[in-house]
């Protein structure tokens, strides 16, 4: 952190470690249920159809408009979970990557460097096969999954601002025997290793009712959790569950926003920070773009969930507000393969957030509260453009 001329603050640059940009196209058409109530699983017909309707020039279009509103809201980084595909029906473009290559393009355009996590996707649910837009989303095997990470290796590996990693979908989406090949090309890599864990309550009485595992114990068993192991979400653990994690020293990523539009519940946080885990932000769905809010959340929902006041008092001998922007900023680069890019013990990166002490959250606090006037008050305004 450092100051300039008394008028902005230079922070380690923010990273929404997950990101769905296309899903930036069902703002404002998500928020009526279709019935008395909305469910997850309401809102998932809707991104579906969204899904199903894309292009690659709209997919493009809608891509660039989400990476620019992260951009001006202060992300620097994107870990971009792209489970898009193939064309409707689920046949292959010609060129197989033609999706990924579509999304990598639109994060550097809009000045972003990009982690795109390659998805894996093999049926709907135990038993059941894709179904409409899913079969845009699948693969016949895993083998066709890995041919597509060592083509996307091959193109971009040899630009500075991307990063390719390995994203099993679920364990409700992928079968237990993919996981072994997808981890063991990670590791071979040593690829950032993304998947969504225990979203909603369903996805966990699914696991049991397929495997008798919870979702942390069958990944535990499968041998995937490790430092690269970045759990999406990790919102219905018990706590013996989030201490597998920590064991690891695998990242928990969180996207309050998301999880609060989507009413999956609240993750214990403290149970994830207890274990070691090591926490970072995502921007999801972009229900909402505001990195800050992401990060305050860890904090705030956290509040809510024990009804008392500044539950953590941060690690390493930081405030809470430090403790919550290296987990929005350095986790996320870290959890997003960008090692070779942090320093400081996790508490920096080379690409810079710059914000206006001038702007109206922040104008007349004291120097020494600066940063918690940020986290607690700022939003998307408080950063230069």
């Amino acid at each position: 952190m450092r100051a300039i001329d008394g008028t902005s603050l230079v922070l380690p640059g923010w990273v929404s470690a997950h990101s769905h940009a296309f899903q930036y196209g069902l703002r404002g058409h998500t928020q009526r249920a279709p019935g008395e109530t909305g469910t997850f699983w309401s809102w998932r017909e809707a991104m579906f159809s969204l899904a199903d309707s894309l292009t690659p020039e709209s997919l493009a279009a809608v891509s660039r408009d989400a990476f620019r509103a992260l951009y001006r809201s202060g992300v620097r980084c994107v870990g971009e979970f792209h489970y898009v595909h193939h064309q409707r029906g689920g046949g292959a473009y010609a060129q197989r990557t033609l999706l990924s290559d579509v999304v990598i393009e639109a994060a550097l355009a809009e000045g972003l460097r990009v982690t795109l996590l390659r998805v894996a996707y093999a049926r709907s649910s135990h038993g059941r096969p894709p179904e409409g837009a899913q079969r845009r989303f699948c693969d016949g095997d895993v083998d066709d999954v890995l041919r597509d990470l060592d083509a996307l290796r091959s193109r971009w590996g040899a630009d500075a601002r991307v990063r390719v990693g390995v994203a099993p979908h679920s364990v409700r989406a992928v079968p237990r025997e993919w996981l072994g090949p997808l981890n063991e090309y990670a590791t071979r890599y040593s690829l950032p290793f993304h998947m969504h864990v225990a979203e909603v309550i369903g996805e966990v009485e699914s696991c049991l009712a397929e495997h008798g595992r919870r979702p942390v114990e069958l990944l535990s068993e499968a041998g995937v959790l490790g430092e690269r192991f970045v759990a999406v979400h990790a919102t219905n653990l018990e706590p013996h569950e989030a201490r597998l994690l920590g064991e690891a020293r695998a990242f928990a990523c969180l996207c309050p926003t998301t999880e609060r539009d989507l009413g999956d519940g609240l993750a214990d946080i403290a149970a994830l920070r207890e274990a070691g885990v090591r926490l970072c932000v995502g921007i999801d769905s972009h229900v909402v773009t505001d990195p800050v809010e992401e990060m305050r959340a860890l904090e705030t929902h956290e509040r809510l969930r024990l009804r008392r006041r500044v539950t953590y008092a941060g690690a390493e001998g930081r405030t809470l507000a430090e403790q919550l922007l290296v987990e929005g900023s350095a986790h996320g680069a870290l959890a997003c393969g960008w090692d070779a890019a942090v320093r400081g013990r996790e508490t920096a990166w080379d690409a810079d957030t710059v914000v206006d002490l001038e702007s109206a959250p922040l104008r007349g606090v004291a120097p020494e509260r600066a940063l918690d006037a940020l986290v607690f008050s700022g939003h998307p305004g408080c950063v230069r453009r």
